[in-house]
């Protein structure tokens, strides 16, 4: 599991190498005029909540680092996705059980649920495949192609051929 969500987290990281900066900070696009720059500080910032409340064991997602710089600077971006990787590393399997309590606010106000660490990851891993979906209809629509076909395909997708 630890090895697919950092396989994950370095297709964003290639995905930054050869992105022109001003394709990163683009929000001209319709429908939500969002920046992939801003989309990746949100999954990272995803990560990072994770990571920052693990040793408490409350996971608070509502406490997000929101660091602007991450969205205007490629670099600053690779640099979060080589902490938050550093930190996946660090994890031992048994961390994947490690009960905790998850605190977000849904649209009405904050709760907490009991979980693990291994499920809140799963949710991060699907969450950012989600994200990299929306940042490739972005790098589509801003003319930008990259090499990975299967950017922000969840691997459950079925795969159908153009023609």
């Amino acid at each position: 599991m630890i090895e697919e969500i950092i396989k994950n987290l370095n297709k964003g990281k290639q995905m930054l190498i050869l992105l022109p900066i001003e394709n990163y900070c683009d929000k001209s696009l319709p429908p939500y005029y969002s920046s992939i720059g801003g989309h990746t500080r949100h999954v990272l910032d995803m990560f990072n909540c994770i990571f920052s409340g693990f040793p408490s064991g409350i996971v608070d997602l509502r406490k997000r680092v929101r660091d602007v710089d991450v969205e205007l600077y490629p670099v600053v971006a690779t640099e979060y996705f080589d902490r938050m990787i550093e930190q996946l590393l660090k994890l031992k399997a048994s961390d994947l059980n490690t009960e905790i309590d998850l605190v977000d606010d849904l649209g009405s106000g904050s709760c907490m649920v009991k979980t693990t660490l291994g499920a809140v990851l799963a949710q991060a891993q699907s969450h950012t495949t989600h994200h990299y979906s929306t940042i490739g209809y972005l790098l589509c629509n801003l003319g930008v192609h990259i090499k990975d076909h299967t950017f922000g395909l969840n691997p459950t997708t079925p795969q159908t051929s153009q023609g």
